[in-house]
């Protein structure tokens, strides 16, 4: 027999790990030894009242033992009659090449930047010594922005796919089994990098092809039928098909394609900054006590509100977290925010943005169908100006931000690269300033103390999504001027976040092979 029940577990209890068995005999009034097992489902935290609780929902089996085999995804090696071509090996390019793999197809990916242990010395020329390697960079490399991001595995698009599966293939690559069950899983950045390498090796030993350092320049169109694509102006690679999944950053892929005559569309995205309060601050607003109990995480929080009609939230929260500086040219800041596993570190940070709409873009008309990336550049070229042309990003207090003045000090922040002292009040756009202004109060209800003199804004958060899309028709996936050309991933602006990113990576490849067989 099999029953599910929900068990709740204070912090002290969460060591013990026959405590869920020993519950579920209380809870069912059924003999310990007659439970044969009990499996988590899912596993939160409810910081709602002072009491903090642990909530599992689990699977409680009773004289029946569970069917634990371990069902791996079984990749074989592939043949050489179809070859599909995917740009970018972020996670809808690496999750579009393993679904490939899995329908016996081989994938030929072709990555601008290095692999993810080469990318490291790049990264850490862009905090050391302000120099930004336009391929290789938080955003570009194996992995794309996901690998150096923290690997927060949330998502809302529970609709557009298996979320499970997407999980079990990183569990199946290294990640800690705990992501299948917790409701706000993460990874890490200092983990996230073996897992991407064991996921090269599986695409690598089952026949598939992957080319760093390969910079897409050219598309190779006739009758508008893709046949395949130029690499770094010199090297022709044919395929029968094309999943592009270059990311949000991939202007010149945007530019590529429009120059080509392939159609793109200008798309909302947001903007704002990114906030850093410390993490014991958060902890202590969240769990209602300034001493958190040792076996509580670093505290998170997620915050939206809707001011003069458009959308104010907190965005990518990164508690025990760092932020980052994720530019992708020499002329830009564009921050970011990440975490190793532990999220260990004394400070909390999230994007603080609000919706940009058409109406904002409008006033960039003339440089459609790049009207909204055009207004995204200039924000980021302008912090790069306010911060002396180096990546120490423009900053200010938030008390000053509101109160409308330079802020003389700026607290401790992790952000590595440094800090300028700006008036970002002044100098953001005026739509995205106003509303964090009038957000601060109300989210300050929320969250008592979220509006303090400890917290700073950096700026800009400004790479939430594609400001492109590369429309494509919704039911074969396919560009709805190019032949076999499947736009994929959040930049062709239809992703946000690393799982919704792999599932749209897996339906492009399930696209792909529908398209192959007629």
């Amino acid at each position: 027999m099999k029953k599910q029940i929900e068990i709740n577990l204070t912090p002290d209890k969460i060591s013990f790990p026959s405590i869920l068995q020993s519950e579920a005999s209380r809870r069912l009034s059924v003999p310990s030894e007659k439970i044969s097992a009990v499996i988590p489902l899912r596993r939160s935290i409810d910081a709602r009242s002072k009491n903090v609780v642990f909530r599992f929902l689990v699977d409680v089996y009773i004289n029946e033992k569970p069917d634990l085999s371990n069902r791996l995804i079984q990749y074989k090696p592939v043949s050489e009659k179809h070859k599909v071509i995917i740009v970018g090996f972020g996670p809808a390019g690496m999750y579009a090449a393993l679904r490939l793999i899995e329908l016996g197809i081989k994938p030929i990916v072709i990555e601008r930047g290095k692999d993810v242990q080469s990318r490291r010395k790049d990264i850490r020329a862009i905090h050391q010594e302000q120099i930004v390697n336009p391929d290789s960079n938080y955003c570009f490399g194996e992995g794309g922005a996901g690998a150096y991001s923290d690997g927060k595995l949330y998502t809302r698009a529970t609709k557009r796919g298996d979320v499970r599966k997407v999980l079990k293939i990183l569990v199946q690559h290294g990640a800690n089994p705990e992501i299948l069950i917790d409701t706000h899983p993460h990874i890490g950045s200092n983990k996230l990098p073996k897992i991407v390498q064991q996921i090269r090796h599986t695409i690598l030993s089952n026949g598939g092809e992957i080319h760093f350092n390969s910079r897409v320049t050219d598309f190779i169109i006739k009758d508008n039928l893709i046949l395949g694509v130029r690499v770094n102006d010199n090297v022709e690679i044919l395929s029968d098909a094309v999943i592009l999944a270059a990311g949000h950053s991939a202007r010149d892929i945007f530019y590529l394609l429009h120059k080509k005559g392939i159609l793109i569309q200008p798309k909302a995205f947001a903007l704002g900054v990114r906030i850093e309060h410390p993490q014991s601050l958060i902890n202590e607003i969240q769990y209602h006590t300034k001493e958190k109990h040792p076996n509580l995480p670093a505290a998170s929080y997620s915050l939206a509100c809707n001011v003069n009609e458009r959308g104010v939230y907190s965005f990518c929260m990164c508690p025990g977290g760092i932020i980052v500086p994720a530019s992708t040219a020499q002329n830009e800041i564009v921050v970011n925010g990440m975490s190793v596993s532990r999220r260990d570190s004394p400070f909390a940070n999230s994007g603080f943005v609000v919706e940009v709409t058409e109406k904002e873009f409008q006033q960039y008309e003339k440089d459609y169908p790049f009207s909204a990336l055009q207004l995204q550049t200039e924000v980021e070229q302008r912090c790069f100006q306010l911060a002396n042309n180096t990546q120490k990003a423009p900053a200010q207090k938030v008390t000053d931000f509101v109160e409308g003045k330079i802020s003389s000090t700026l607290p401790k922040s992790s952000y590595i690269a440094g800090l300028t002292s700006a008036e970002l009040h002044k100098e953001l756009p005026s739509f995205v300033t106003r509303r964090i202004k009038i957000a601060f109060k109300i989210f300050d209800k929320e969250m008592k103390g979220y509006y303090s003199d400890e917290a700073i804004l950096v700026a800009p958060e400004s790479r939430t999504s594609s400001p492109i899309r590369v429309p494509r028709d919704r039911e074969t996936y396919m560009h709805l001027q190019i032949e076999n050309l499947f736009p994929c991933g959040e930049g062709a602006g239809y992703a946000g976040g690393i799982v919704s990113a792999a599932i749209d990576g897996e339906n492009c490849a399930n696209a792909v092979a529908a398209a192959l067989k007629k």
